[in-house]
């Protein structure tokens, strides 16, 4: 392995969690309450900035979108694709947890409490869209806070670059077909033409500009293009935030009428973390894969790429559809969990590796 290839690694895999980063779900929050109240109380400001569309396509939402993710898509090294075949079994975990079983337990558990445990609780016009911004929020492994979740848990900086690169090239050409055929099932109508142009709009777009920019920030050096990296990724998440407050301010008085309704969007999704984190935990140490692979490994399947299914639910269903709703729900709750389940890796760590050969 390359001397250049480990310090990329390192470096990209290897910084601390931030400060947006670290109190994201307080800052979530504080964002549901200013947008709600918005939305209660000055609702035309938020009824202008919905009106700014070109091609069914919100202006101002876009910009925000590009804004939240390109700079994490910076930090994709596509040149690390090569090292597959190094972590062979590791990455078939990934792989297989991602797209062979994540969206479909997404998809099975939005069915049961959203169509059956609570369905005499959620408003039945809306029920289809919960289910489908849960379907979203499913297919959409993440892409940037495993960084951080690996550091966390002391995960090989290689590896996490490694599984984000292959994971991102599959979701070019998987999201879509894994999304419409989960639709299908559901019985909610899937709209191709707008499905396809969210994926072109919010993942090959974005990913084609964010190399662009990273490969012409890395000709200054390595060194300077991780300053440039580390200056401009609080403006992600800050387009993130904004684009939640207009999220919840269409929002705002649903909200106020259901506000059990984000607690039963939430279980689902808490779920499925737990059960997917564990199940590709358990299957590392099945195959005897070391700690330091496992734990990026279950990590990437737990979380989502919930920027991206916040983008595709508003293009889809619109700002003020049950599936915007319930991919933001996502986001207020993945960061504690994902905490937990750093601090749970860590700890069973003597555990995990008594099932490993001895050296």
């Amino acid at each position: 392995m390359s001397t250049q290839c480990e310090t990329i690694g390192k470096k990209a895999a290897g910084a601390p969690i931030g400060f947006f980063e670290r109190y994201l779900t307080l800052w979530v929050f504080l964002c549901i309450i200013t947008g709600t109240l918005i939305g209660l109380f000055a609702p035309e400001a938020s009824q202008t900035v919905g009106a700014m569309e070109l091609a069914n396509v919100n202006i101002p939402v876009g910009v925000l979108i590009w804004v939240m993710i390109i700079p994490m898509l910076m930090k994709i090294d596509f040149s690390a694709l090569h090292e597959v075949f190094e972590h062979r079994a590791g990455m078939g975990v990934t792989l297989l947890v991602n797209w062979a079983i994540k969206p479909f337990t997404m998809a099975f558990l939005a069915w049961l409490f959203l169509r059956h445990v609570f369905a005499d609780w959620l408003p039945p016009d809306q029920i289809d869209s919960y289910v489908a911004g849960l379907i979203l929020l499913g297919a959409a492994p993440c892409t940037a806070m495993v960084f951080v979740w690996s550091n966390l848990c002391n995960g090989n900086a290689n590896f996490t670059l490694t599984q984000v690169a292959v994971n991102d090239l599959i979701m070019v050409f998987a999201f879509a077909p894994i999304v419409a055929l989960l639709l299908g099932v559901s019985s909610i109508p899937v709209p191709w033409d707008t499905l396809i142009l969210s994926v072109v709009m919010y993942i090959v777009i974005p990913l084609t500009i964010a190399q662009l920019i990273r490969s012409r920030l890395r000709r200054h050096g390595e060194v300077k293009f991780q300053v440039a990296l580390a200056r401009i990724q609080p403006f992600s998440i800050m387009a993130l935030l904004a684009t939640l407050v207009l999220l919840f301010s269409f929002q705002g008085e649903a909200i106020v009428e259901q506000p059990l309704v984000i607690a039963m969007l939430a279980v689902p999704i808490l779920l499925q973390t737990l059960v997917i984190a564990a199940l590709g935990y358990w299957l590392n140490r099945q195959l005897k894969v070391r700690h330091d692979i496992a734990g990026p490994s279950a990590m990437i399947g737990a979380s989502n790429f919930f920027e991206l299914a916040v983008a595709v639910a508003i293009v889809l269903y619109g700002f003020n559809s049950g599936a915007a709703l319930a991919t933001v729900v996502g986001v207020l709750i993945e960061v504690p969990v994902m905490l937990w389940l750093v601090r749970t890796v860590n700890k069973s760590r003597g555990w995990y590796e008594r099932a490993l050969p001895q050296r």
